[in-house]
């Protein structure tokens, strides 16, 4: 089976590499498929759930005047046109619960707890990389999380589903990008090649999203020999 996988550096190499357009439409990105928002099967879901469900009063008690005067502030704001300043974007954070910079020592005592198994350590370009298997999501083969100087800079998370078809990893691609679109904004479509000058056929496909100090890249990825092909769908969360 050809195997390939996409780190950062990887995945600039093959977009370099694959650089004549498709001649038809790839892998389907377009399918949305039957989505239903869920925090166990997202990538980027947080586990943090609010209880809060109460319900306050849009205008405090005290006297009709001060109700009148705030709601005619309020459509002074909107009529004028107020937007929030540049800069004010939430970043994206990264998943699991973590939090950028966060120290390698908190990252290796959390992902203890959680009995995730730190597979591999490597040294690569100035930044400390560790390869993580046990995190429990569906189809999450592994985590990659990257360190510069001791502190938390990206997660990359691979999935692979060898028993689903391309058209299943069609739709799973349309739904995640559909809800970071949601979430994020449009995202950049950054590649969508393929290569047929060898007995590989490689398929890459990209979208961006950059909020605030951060970004977020989703990738299909696909190499085919025949009868092995080998496909993987990557989450990469960066800090910038």
């Amino acid at each position: 089976m050809v195997k390939k996988t996409l780190t950062e550096n990887r995945s600039k190499k093959l977009t370099r590499r694959l650089t004549s357009p498709a001649t038809r439409t790839i892998d389907g990105v377009e399918a949305i498929g039957e989505f239903r928002p869920c925090a166990a099967k997202l990538p980027h879901a947080s586990a943090h759930l609010s209880t809060d469900t109460g319900c306050r009063s849009e205008f405090p008690s005290g006297g009709g005047q001060r109700a009148v005067a705030r709601f005619a502030a309020l459509l002074l704001v909107f009529l004028t046109g107020f937007t929030a300043p540049a800069g004010a974007a939430e970043d994206i954070f990264p998943p699991f619960g973590f939090r950028w910079n966060d120290a390698s020592a908190r990252v290796e005592r959390i992902l203890i707890g959680a009995k995730a198994k730190i597979v591999a350590r490597e040294q690569k370009e100035k930044r400390e990389i560790w390869t993580v298997e046990g995190l429990v999501q569906p189809g999450l083969k592994r985590t990659l999380f990257s360190f510069r100087e001791g502190f938390l800079v990206q997660v990359e998370l691979q999935y692979e589903y060898p028993e689903r078809n391309i058209e299943w990893y069609n739709d799973r691609m349309g739904e995640i990008r559909r809800y970071f679109d949601a979430k994020f904004g449009t995202g950049k479509l950054v590649s969508r090649t393929r290569d047929n000058d060898s007995d590989v056929i490689q398929t890459l496909v990209g979208y961006q999203w950059i909020v605030g100090n951060t970004m977020l890249e989703l990738f299909y990825f696909s190499a085919q020999r025949d009868p092995n092909v080998f496909r993987t769908i990557t989450v990469t969360y960066k800090a910038l």
